[in-house]
């Protein structure tokens, strides 16, 4: 009797723990379930709206990595915010060329047009503040965000720099950017007559109250990355409306293309090498002369002194050799004699 108890006992035990262990499976097998139709998280790329659009941000960079790892993620939180698709391409020039932002942004669109409808013309230097400001899809025409009452630098009413939305079809429609604006400014001065021309209407933000301190951040700093702001007089002659050069004008090779993540927000870095007609465009290069003067212009007080007492003293010498071979008598001379 004693025995057919403690059989009976067991028996009672592995049905317990066979149930125990069925319950663990269906729970197990329940629970990725659970935690994948409750999580609310992002993708460190971008967010899904569900109405067809995704935005490519195009930066235009040379030499600026401190202002990259502010930009990156702040862009990608604020965009988030906004739920608006987007990708991050960052467009690095790495050629012995001046900078050519107007080319860098034409590589940016035909980079990203098969999987974007629509591009932000964005500086690296210039960071969203207000919520308010919007990056949807601008179906009504080029959309600058960075107007001139909002810009903290810039004001006057031509102005389409900083921040500009632009729909695929129209940024094609427009031939893209001037290949022709090597050096610092005035491809987007080309850019709003090429978007005139096209009569294409360009909205900004309306009900911004923050005004031109509040509502963007501007982290360049001049003392500490200078911008080639140099004018040949080929270049002034040349800063008109470009017929030439554009979207199908663009001469470029592709170094490299990486994925780089800067605090969980992730950007697509494409170097690339620029090439110049320097028969059409001879400022994309700078004067050995020019060069040295702005080598001159970065060095502190005491650098500069130093670097000028050099050159006066190269001069001198060169000076006093010209002077001693005048005053040796030549072949002819000494044979007279």
């Amino acid at each position: 009797m004693a025995h057919h108890l403690r059989t009976s006992r067991v028996i009672k035990l592995l049905i317990l723990c066979l149930l125990a262990t069925v319950v663990v499976v269906i729970v197990l097998a329940i629970q990725p379930v659970i935690q994948e139709t409750s999580c609310q998280c992002t993708t460190n790329r971008n967010i899904h709206t569900g109405k067809g659009h995704q935005l490519a941000i195009i930066v235009p960079f040379r030499d600026r990595f401190e202002q990259l790892q502010e930009f990156v993620p702040h862009i990608h939180q604020f965009l988030n915010a906004q739920k608006i698709r987007h990708v991050i391409y960052v467009i690095n020039q790495v050629d012995k060329y001046r900078f050519n932002r107007g080319s860098l942004i034409n590589i940016g669109f035909l980079q990203s047009r098969e999987e974007s409808d629509y591009i932000a013309m964005h500086d690296v230097d210039l960071l969203p503040m207000n919520p308010d400001l919007s990056y949807s899809f601008p179906r009504n025409g080029p959309f600058h965000v960075a107007a001139p009452n909002l810009h903290p630098k810039y004001h006057y009413d031509d102005f389409v720099g900083g921040i500009l939305l632009v729909a695929n079809d129209h940024f094609q429609m427009l031939n893209g950017m001037s290949n022709k604006f090597w050096g610092w400014g005035r491809e987007d001065d080309e850019f709003y007559r090429r978007i005139i021309d096209a009569k294409l209407t360009v909205t900004r933000p309306t009900g911004i109250t923050t005004g031109e301190n509040g509502t963007f951040k501007h982290v360049h700093d001049e003392k500490i990355i200078s911008r080639d702001m140099i004018q040949t007089v080929e270049q002034k002659k040349n800063a008109k409306r470009d017929r030439k050069t554009g979207l199908d004008t663009m001469n470029y090779t592709v170094v490299s293309k990486n994925n780089l993540h800067i605090e969980g927000a992730e950007c697509i870095v494409v170097n690339v090498r620029l090439h110049c007609d320097t028969k059409s465009t001879p400022w994309c290069e700078l004067p050995y002369s020019v060069k040295q003067l702005i080598k001159l212009h970065k060095l502190q007080p005491e650098e500069q002194k130093t670097w000028l007492q050099q050159r006066l003293n190269n001069v001198e010498r060169v000076i006093m050799a010209r002077r001693v071979a005048d005053e040796k008598p030549s072949a002819t001379q000494r044979s007279d004699r």
